[in-house]
This record gives structure tokens, C-alpha cells and sequence, in this order.
């Protein structure tokens, strides 16, 4: 599957279709709330990440949605306010937890999930629209709800450059993770093996790298969408 013209201005790439009928499928256009619940059993039934996004595609291949520069999100930070990235690894994800609404900065990203990868693909982007690289974060297969996807990040990460070079990301959360007991010996062996077969992925060069991704641009008409009030309501 490779872009083609349809691919800009908020079109899908590929052959794959938007069924706006369909069961849970959502049309082009339709904001929705991309959600992590907090790690660890002390946060797991709590909402701590929450981005209003704007769906691009969403049939049986792939979801795709748009976080617009300038979109509120909802982050999970210390519960003094400090930000989780300064303080100590060590310490980090043994303070309390607190969440705090901040606007999106820098260019948008393109989010890919499919369904049941235990991971999401990521696309950013330089200003002007120059390609910077593919973000495969790993995290629980997405659980879709009326408005929106719920998962749990699992810290190991993987950046992909547009030379296809890939690295690990973030090995010392996910090893500080496991010492700090919210990643059990069981997950660490899931989160391991979901990293290697995202590598095959990306060695392989399969979907969604070689779909042409990154010559995608928005609709120029689709608004920043808003943080709703009940970002955090509780999905059964």
C-alpha cells in the first residue's frame, strides 16, 4: 500500500477505506480523546495522559488520528506541580502523582495504531513540514470506547529515521520501571517481545513505515479540538 494524491489534505493514504457506518468507526474529521491511564496499581485506574485528536482514517487496517499543534493536553506531573522529567530517575515514579492541562507545542503529530499491535506509531515533523522521524511507542493494545481509545504506556520506546536507522528510547524508565515495582516480571517479558517484533516491522520495512505516512498533511480546515470537560470520566 503506498500514498498517493489522496494522501494530503486530511485524506487517507493507501486503498484501505472510512467506513463512517461501520460498528465504532469513526468518520474523517471526528474528534475523539487518545487516553493512558496512569502505571502501576496505585494510578491504573486513572486517566494521567488525555490528547484530543482529530481522526484521520479509522477502518480495519489502521486508526490514524491528528494531535494539532496548540491542542490542550491533559500530563501527568508530580503532585507539587514539578514536571515528572525533572525529577531524579531514582525517585521519579515513586512520588505522588498529580495531572495539569497544557497546550501541545512545536508541530502536530500523526498517531498510526493497529488493531490489537501493542504498539502506536508516531510521526513528527520538522517546521515546514520537513520529516524528522517515526516514533513506535510501545503500550497496551488500545481499547476503544464511544470518544475515544484508552491504553497504558509501557515506558520502552523506539525511534525510526527517515534513513530507516532505528534506536531504543527510554531503556532506563523502563529498567527503573521494573525496579520501582510498576512493570512486573511478567509485563517486562510482554514489553520485551512486543520491541522485538516492532523491530522486525521496521527492519522488514512493512505498515504503516512504507505507506507513505509522511507525505500526509491535514485539513487545513479542521479545528484545534477542545480538552472536554469529563476528559477523565471512567470507561467500563
Amino acid at each position: 500500500m503506498t500514498a498517493d494524491s489522496t494522501a494530503l489534505n486530511g485524506g487517507p493514504p493507501g486503498r484501505g477505506h472510512d467506513d463512517a457506518t461501520g460498528a465504532g468507526r469513526w468518520a474523517p474529521g471526528t474528534q475523539v480523546l487518545w487516553r493512558y491511564r496512569g502505571n502501576g496499581a496505585r494510578y491504573r485506574a486513572q486517566v494521567h495522559i488525555a490528547r484530543p485528536v482529530t481522526v484521520v482514517r479509522d477502518d480495519a487496517e489502521v486508526l490514524a488520528v491528528w494531535m494539532a499543534p496548540g491542542t490542550p493536553c491533559v500530563r501527568p506531573v508530580l503532585a507539587d506541580g514539578t514536571s515528572v522529567h525533572r525529577e531524579p530517575l531514582s525517585t521519579r515514579y515513586l512520588k505522588p502523582r498529580a495531572t495539569r492541562v497544557e497546550s501541545w507545542h512545536g508541530t502536530g503529530v500523526l498517531k498510526l495504531a493497529r488493531p490489537g499491535e501493542p504498539w502506536s506509531v508516531w510521526l513528527f515533523w520538522e517546521p515546514g513540514w520537513r520529516f524528522k522521524n517515526w516514533y513506535v511507542n510501545l503500550e497496551e493494545p488500545r481499547r476503544r470506547w464511544s470518544h475515544g481509545v484508552d491504553s497504558e504506556d509501557h515506558f520502552l520506546d523506539i525511534s525510526v529515521g527517515p534513513d530507516r536507522g532505528w534506536s531504543w528510547r527510554d531503556e532506563d524508565e523502563f529498567a527503573q520501571a521494573q525496579v520501582d515495582g510498576l512493570v512486573d516480571a511478567e509485563l517486562a517479558a510482554r514489553v520485551r517481545d512486543a520491541g522485538a517484533r516492532a523491530v522486525r516491522v521496521i527492519e522488514e520495512w512493512g505498515s504503516p513505515f512504507r505507506d507513505g505516512w509522511e507525505q500526509w498533511r491535514p485539513d487545513p480546515t479542521w479545528p484545534v479540538p477542545p480538552l472536554p470537560d469529563d476528559w477523565d470520566r471512567p470507561v467500563g
